[in-house]
């Protein structure tokens, strides 16, 4: 009797499933399963019924555990079966639970279950947590056990090749003809003419996106937003709608409701990257940078591989000003060193050392690691000559500001910096050399007026010298607390006290936002003035 009413039950099915009807097909299978609970068979295709629905677009809620449930309970009665291994695997895939996902596709393989499959769904995990050659293994693993339904195992190879060996190019053209077998291949995978079915129905919705771009880009941001609401309507499940949301909130500074389309993004889908990247520059945006920093500490869970991601919480560490924490996300992405901007995180990393941690060893070697990444950007030599004048390193502080020199001889900046550093190697003759050349490449950088007229000042007591290098300093930089201090020192001297009190006092009020001068030294000058 219990095979009549499978049948029957299974053949309600099948109708709801050609009409579309998932829901209905779900309770036609969920009746059966109360009526006969130690049916495996529909408890499987009960679960399959769930993460079908759970992967429709076109409605919003979420089916994964009940998918799970479903199946967990079936493999109680199935013992070690390779199937309801990966079936398992796969909906803890789509949950984002990936290490979890692996452990059940090894199983999978173990158990005698389509090792085509397992090897491919083993690869997408790898991908998504940033193991690229990993995963490249694994498609190729996959490609031993299927024959001509190798649509999805190419395309996915044909992503990899492009990301792990973007600058190859033999392995360009590897990637080429990987997207070429994938294109042939497809008639004969039918799981890749779902994945292309499914990609085709977004087109319905171009139309209504590309209205809600223009609205967008004219600055009609109401009905850009109710365009996009009657998308998501039509689609609820279509993650990329709720990011595109969130996006055109933040643009107008509406963190919060940025916040709750990309959490629902992020709900519909726990391994979309845009969710996570959107959720916290919204929270960057509010500079609520703990839950910024819980974003970041999630997504890098997911993606433990990427510099990007690394180098961006370190920036918010940094802002928190937790240098230690900071330190060590810089390092990690170094480590990693696979993104364009490796040299500025070593650049970062540096600047962090140097003038936070004080450790100048270590920011002696980052910079370093800066220089040999971009060999001609003139700032990390800046920064390496600094840090090598900090160690009293002198002579290889000179050596790197002649390397600038090298790549841009007339950098006022850099003669300003061999200025300074001829200084503090006491050689005054150079110093003004150096000084009077960055005037010269640039007439109107305040702080070589200022370095000079310390010199006219402390060291040549030039005083009238001194007096007009401050005042140019002041007259290009009206908010330089250094130089109000400066030609307070100056005008005191010359016994102009009244003058020097106002220029003391202006130094304060202007150190209180700049912080350049220990403010304490600035208010010992003035006390001291009329003793």
């Amino acid at each position: 009797m219990q095979d009549i009413a499978e049948k029957k039950a299974e053949k309600n099915i099948k109708k709801f499933m050609r009409s579309s009807n998932v829901q209905k097909a779900i309770e036609e299978c969920e009746k059966f399963v109360l009526e006969h609970p130690e049916n495996t068979n529909m408890r499987i295709r009960l679960g399959d019924l769930y993460m079908e629905w759970h992967l429709d677009i076109k409605q919003v809620k979420q089916y994964v555990d009940e998918a799970i449930t479903q199946y967990q309970i079936a493999s109680e009665s199935l013992g070690d079966n390779g199937e309801i291994y990966y079936k398992i695997g796969f909906a803890l895939y789509y949950k984002g639970e990936l290490d979890k996902a692996m452990n059940y596709f090894n199983l999978a393989i173990n158990n005698g279950a389509n090792k085509a499959q397992s090897y491919y769904m083993l690869a997408n995990c790898y991908k998504k947590k940033d193991r690229y050659a990993d995963a490249l293994k694994e498609t190729e693993n996959a490609l031993k056990y299927a024959v001509f339904n190798t649509s999805r195992i190419h395309w996915l190879r044909h992503r990899l090749l492009k990301v792990i060996y973007f600058v190859d190019r033999k392995t360009k053209m590897q990637s080429l003809a990987e997207a070429f077998l994938s294109y042939l291949t497809l008639p004969f995978d039918p799981e890749a003419r779902k994945d292309v079915r499914k990609k085709i129905s977004y087109i319905s919705i171009f139309p209504e996106l590309f209205k809600a771009g223009v609205y967008f880009q004219l600055k009609e941001i109401d009905k850009a937003i109710e365009i996009y609401k009657q998308a998501i309507e039509k689609m609820p499940g279509f993650t990329a709608l709720y990011c595109l949301m969130g996006s055109v909130y933040r643009s107008i500074g509406q963190q919060e409701e940025a916040i709750i389309e990309y959490g629902m993004a992020k709900l519909i889908d726990p391994l979309c990257t845009s969710a996570y990247a959107g959720l916290a520059q919204a929270y960057e945006e509010m500079q609520d940078y703990d839950s910024a920093i819980n974003t970041y500490l999630k997504f890098i869970a997911m993606h433990p591989n990427n510099a990007v991601l690394h180098t961006q919480i370190a920036n918010l560490y940094f802002m928190k000003q937790d240098a230690e924490s900071a330190i060590s996300h810089y390092q990690t992405a170094l480590v990693l060193n696979n993104h364009p901007q490796a040299c500025d995180v070593a650049q970062t990393l540096g600047y962090t050392q140097q003038t936070i941690t004080k450790n100048i060893e270590a920011a002696v070697s980052s910079f370093q690691v800066a220089s040999i990444l971009r060999p001609k950007d003139i700032d990390v030599y800046m920064c390496l000559g600094s840090a090598f004048y900090d160690l009293e390193d002198y002579d290889n502080s000179l050596v790197v500001y002649r390397r600038a020199l090298e790549l841009e001889p007339e950098n006022a900046k850099i003669h300003c910096n061999l200025g300074y550093l001829y200084w503090g190697m006491e050689n005054i003759t150079e110093a003004i050399k150096e000084y009077e050349l960055s005037i010269k490449y640039d007439p109107e950088y305040e702080i070589t007026y200022n370095n000079l007229g310390v010199i006219y000042l402390d060291d040549l007591a030039h005083i009238d010298r001194a007096k007009e290098c401050f005042e140019k300093a002041i007259e290009l930089n009206p908010n330089y607390a250094l130089a109000y201090y400066n030609l307070g020192r100056t005008l005191s001297i010359k016994g102009e006290k009244i003058e020097a009190a106002k220029y003391y006092q202006d130094a304060l009020n202007i150190n209180m936002i700049t912080d350049e001068i220990d403010p304490t030294e600035i208010q010992d000058r003035l006390n001291n003035l009329f003793d």
